[in-house]
């Protein structure tokens, strides 16, 4: 079994053991709110090198396993690993196949061997990650000579609306709390891989009301997990502030929620 004991940052990410709690008991409604998992993911798989066919891949983070069996499709499910640090989407996605193994496991110890990798994907999963230096050096670790990491996450500004919206209402922190574009740019930099593609692009969904975006980030096991989040239930009046500061976001469309996703791919030099 995977340690997740390590200590949460002060004021940063939330502890792991709260994020794979969270997102197993979202495992089987993961999917039906997933429209930006989908399309950041296949936006990925996009920027994979189209003659690139790697002996042995990996989805690192693979939830529900939806890129786990579009990767199987690709590349051949006999080559494939998955692995998630949520043993509930682990149980959900295995018996769809997509891969020949379905491993617990932890980004940031990777329970691989050293260069057995020809591909490391993930999709939307290293922002829980409070070390990114170390996911990083593990998937440097694991990956072969001219193997190649692809991977996207969230960046500061994901979710602003809600975010200052709450700041409006009262201070505590309500909105998961990411990391700046400039320190992925640092840390990938740093990595002893080479960067072939590292850029930040928005994705903005549209809701018809706060109450339906707050459920689809439940359902998707990615509501509010910081440190200093409030407990128990909110109150009506304060449910009502919020609605009444995020409406001063509505557009023609709805009220809108950015996401500022990175999508990176990096090679193993030779």
């Amino acid at each position: 079994m995977t340690d997740l004991s390590f200590p949460p940052l002060p004021g940063a990410l939330p502890d792991k053991r709260q994020v794979a709690a969270s997102f197993s008991r979202a495992a089987a409604s993961y999917d039906s709110v997933a429209e930006l998992q989908r399309d950041v993911g296949q936006q990925l798989l996009d920027r994979l090198p189209p003659s690139f066919m790697p002996q042995r891949w990996l989805d690192l983070g693979c939830g529900t396993g939806y890129f786990t069996r579009a990767l199987g499709a690709r590349f051949g499910a006999s080559t494939g690993l998955a692995l998630d640090i949520a043993e509930g989407m682990l149980n959900h996605a295995r018996p769809q196949g997509g891969a020949a193994y379905f491993v617990a496991g932890d980004a940031e110890r990777l329970p691989l061997q050293a260069a057995s990798c020809d591909l490391v994907f993930s999709s939307l999963a290293v922002q829980w990650c409070a070390d990114f230096a170390t996911v990083l050096s593990e998937a440097h670790r694991v990956l072969k000579p001219g193997g190649v990491l692809a991977f996207t996450s969230l960046c500061v500004g994901t979710l602003y609306e809600l975010r200052d919206s709450w700041r409006q209402v009262d201070g505590l922190v309500h909105v998961n709390r990411f990391r700046g574009f400039e320190t992925y740019q640092h840390l990938c930099a740093a990595s002893g891989l080479k960067v072939v593609s590292l850029e930040n692009r928005p994705h903005v969904l549209y809701y018809p009301d706060v109450r339906s975006l707050t459920h689809e980030l439940k359902a998707l096991g990615a509501h509010n997990l910081n440190p200093g989040r409030p407990g128990g239930l909110t109150g009506r009046a304060r449910i009502l502030a919020l609605v009444e500061a995020y409406e001063q976001f509505r557009q023609a469309q709805g009220l809108p929620a950015t996401y500022q996703v990175v999508y990176a791919v990096l090679e193993k030099p030779l």
